[in-house]
C-alpha cells in the first residue's frame, strides 16, 4: 500500500482530499513495520509516529477544506489562501520532520530497526515533498527559506552530542531536508537532484550501518576487522554527506548555493554555510573514530562476534556512485 502512495497523490494533482487519502494510507503502511519488533521502545516510536502524521494530515485536511470553502476547488497546483497556504506547508514540515518541528524525529528512529530507519528516512518522504513539488507555485517563500535555514542550523547543532548512530542520521536528514525544501524554492531540477543525491547517500550509509551492526559510535571503532574495504567505503560516504568538494554530496549543495547568489540571498547563503559546518563536523568525527581510534590489523582486542556478513549486491555501485558522480554535475543541472 506504501508503494502506491506517491503515485496516487501524483493522479490526484487536482483534489485534495485524495491526496489526504493517500498521505493516510501512507501512514498507516508504515506503522506495523514500526511496530514489529513488539519492543517497548518500538510502541513508543509507533505511537508518536502515527500522532505526529494524523496531526499533519488533519491540519492538510483542514487547510484544503478551508480553501475550497474561500475559492470553490479542491486543486492541489492552485492555492489561492494565504491562510491555506501556510497551513499546509506547515503541515508538511511537521510530517517531514523539518524544524522547528522535528524533535519526534530522532525519537521515532531510535525505536525501530536499521532498515526499517531507512525506509522512514527515505521513502517516506517522497509523498509530503510531492505536494510540495505540485504546490510550487503558491508556497510562502520566506517561510519556506526560514524553515530551511534553522532545520540546517538545527540538523548540525543538535548532532554534536548524539552517539546512537540512528539519531545522528535522523539529524543529518533534517539538516539535508533543510537544503532540499530551499532548493525547492528556486528550482525544481536542483531539488530533484538533491533529492536523489540525499537518498543514495542516506541508502548507502544505514545499508553499511546495518550490515556491521553498528549502533552507536563506539561500534565503529571495531569495524575494521569485519571488512576493511568496507569501513574505508562508508568513510568516504561519511565525507560525501559533508559535502566535501570532490565527491558527489557536494554538487547539489553547490547548485543550491549558485541559484541563492543569482537570486542576490547572499546572505541566506553565508549562514547555511556556515551552519552546515556542525555536521560536517559530526561526520569527520565519525570517520575519526573508525580510522583513527583502532588499529589497521587484526588484533586481540574485543571485537564483534564475526558472523557472516551479508552483502547486498547493490551497496557496491551505491558506494562507488556516492563518491564519483561530481563530475557528472553539468549533466544533472540541466
Amino acid at each position: 500500500t506504501s508503494l502506491s502512495t506517491s503515485t496516487l497523490i501524483t493522479m490526484s494533482s487536482h483534489h485534495w482530499l485524495l491526496a489526504w487519502l493517500g498521505l493516510e494510507l501512507n501512514t498507516l503502511s508504515i506503522l506495523p513495520m514500526i511496530i514489529k519488533p513488539h519492543h517497548p521502545r518500538a510502541t513508543e516510536a509507533a505511537t508518536k509516529y502515527f500522532l505526529i502524521q494524523a496531526t499533519a494530515a488533519a491540519l492538510i485536511l483542514f487547510s484544503s477544506t478551508l480553501n475550497a470553502w474561500q475559492t470553490g476547488h479542491w486543486s492541489i497546483t492552485n492555492i489561492s489562501t494565504p491562510a491555506a497556504s501556510v497551513t499546509i506547508t506547515v503541515a508538511i514540515t511537521l510530517k517531514l520532520g523539518l524544524a522547528p518541528t522535528h524533535a519526534w524525529y530522532p525519537e521515532v528512529l531510535q525505536g525501530t530497526t536499521m532498515n526499517t530507519a531507512l525506509i522512514l528516512s527515505t521513502w517516506q518522504k517522497l509523498a509530503p515533498l510531492t505536494l510540495l513539488y505540485l504546490m510550487k507555485n503558491n508556497l510562502p517563500n520566506n517561510l519556506i527559506l526560514t524553515i530551511g535555514a534553522l532545520s540546517i542550523l538545527v540538523g548540525g547543532w543538535a548532532g554534536l552530542n548524539q552517539t546512537q548512530t540512528r539519531k545522528i542520521m535522523a539529524l543529518s536528514s533534517v539538516a539535508h531536508m533543510g537544503w532540499l525544501i530551499i532548493a525547492l524554492n528556486m528550482s525544481l531540477d536542483v531539488a530533484t537532484m538533491a533529492l536523489a543525491v540525499y537518498i543514495l547517500l542516506t541508502t548507502t550509509m544505514f545499508t553499511s550501518f546495518n550490515i556491521t551492526t553498528t549502533k552507536t559510535l563506539t561500534d565503529l571503532g571495531v569495524t575494521w576487522p569485519q571488512s576493511p574495504v568496507l569501513l574505508a567505503t562508508m568513510l568516504i560516504t561519511l565525507l560525501s554527506l559533508g559535502g566535501l568538494p570532490p565527491l558527489t554530496g557536494f554538487a547539489p549543495k553547490w547548485l543550491i548555493l549558485t541559484s541563492l547568489c543569482h537570486t542576490k540571498l547572499l546572505m541566506l547563503s553565508t549562514v547555511i554555510v556556515l551552519a552546515s559546518l556542525p555536521s560536517l563536523f559530526f561526520y569527520i568525527r565519525m570517520a575519526y573514530l573508525a580510522a583513527l581510534t583502532a588499529p589497521p590489523n587484526t588484533t586481540n582486542a574485543q571485537h564483534k562476534w564475526r558472523h557472516k556478513m551479508l552483502r547486498p549486491w547493490a551497496l557496491g555501485p551505491a558506494m562507488v556512485m556516492t563518491g564519483l558522480l561530481l563530475p557528472l554535475t553539468p549533466l544533472m543541472a540541466t
